[in-house]
């Protein structure tokens, strides 16, 4: 079943705002005045074929990474212009589930969720136990704790790095590509705990994935980057009932169509020439 729209209110106020950016790496442009906003309280699914830059734009919302024009502000704040302290604070107020769940290898379950709370508090053992078992238990892993990453399937390992994200409590969460390589099984498990977490925690996401299908069922907002900027955005069912060919052409899994098959080179048969001296 897809999210409930909820009413816009005061309370919905724009975590996250991307106003007219520009990023190239090398000669080649990510974005090329890319606009959006991540508002408080809700899901928001960042979606778009292979190379869109959609984890490049979590660098730049993270600080990572600095755009070469326009402004990205997190909670009011112009991310280029903060100090070292200032995004330090402000990445503490995040959660971030990587691709590959980025467990350290050499710690146990427990080990890894109580990381954070080792490297930025001065908690008493006795809470961070508490604090670590109360997250596993949400992500439905108490039992695993004292279980290395090499024992863990790819669901449980991605269930065991949203415990580690959410351990600090964070006011946003984001989620880069949470269902790369997840059986139906488990991919059906992190949709749910997303939904769950965001909901229970009064929290914001932000979900950076290409799995429509899956995104409709628990998004509020979605966007659809192509070509440096947004080419489409609104309600997953808005965007299901477009008939913008690039949309289509996306959210249908169309092999044609604006999108090209290649990469941008030179005439194929110039080439060959070249390359073989004649």
């Amino acid at each position: 079943m897809q999210a409930e729209e909820a009413p816009l209110s005061a309370k919905d106020e724009a975590i996250v705002e991307v106003h007219g950016v520009h990023y190239r790496i090398g000669g080649r442009a990510i974005f090329s005045g890319l606009d959006l906003t991540i508002r408080r309280g809700r899901v928001t699914a960042i979606m778009g074929p292979s190379g869109t830059g959609k984890s490049t734009l979590l660098r730049l919302i993270t600080g990572q990474s600095t755009q070469q024009q326009g402004v990205i502000k997190v909670w009011g704040e112009d991310v280029a212009a903060m100090s070292h302290a200032t995004l330090f604070a402000m990445r503490r107020r995040i959660g971030m589930l990587f691709q590959s769940g980025a467990l350290l290898t050499d710690l146990n379950v427990y080990e890894n969720v109580a990381f954070p709370l080792r490297e930025h508090t001065d908690l008493p053992e006795s809470l961070v136990r508490q604090l670590v078992l109360t997250k596993l238990q949400a992500v439905g892993l108490r039992g695993a704790i004292d279980l290395m990453p090499a024992e863990l399937s790819g669901g449980m390992t991605r269930r065991v790095a949203l415990a580690r994200a959410i351990v600090m409590d964070p006011e946003l969460l984001i989620y880069d590509e949470p269902f790369a390589a997840l059986d139906p099984i488990s991919m059906g498990v992190i949709l749910r705990l997303i939904q769950e977490m965001n909901d229970a925690l009064g929290l914001t996401s932000i979900v950076v994935s290409h799995d429509v299908r899956e995104l409709a069922t628990i998004a509020h907002d979605s966007y659809l980057l192509s070509e440096g900027k947004v080419v489409a955005a609104g309600t997953p069912l808005e965007l299901e009932q477009s008939q913008d060919q690039m949309v289509r052409q996306f959210m249908d899994g169309l092999a044609d169509g604006p999108v090209p098959f290649h990469y941008p080179a030179p005439d194929y048969v110039t080439q060959l020439l070249a390359d073989s001296g004649q």
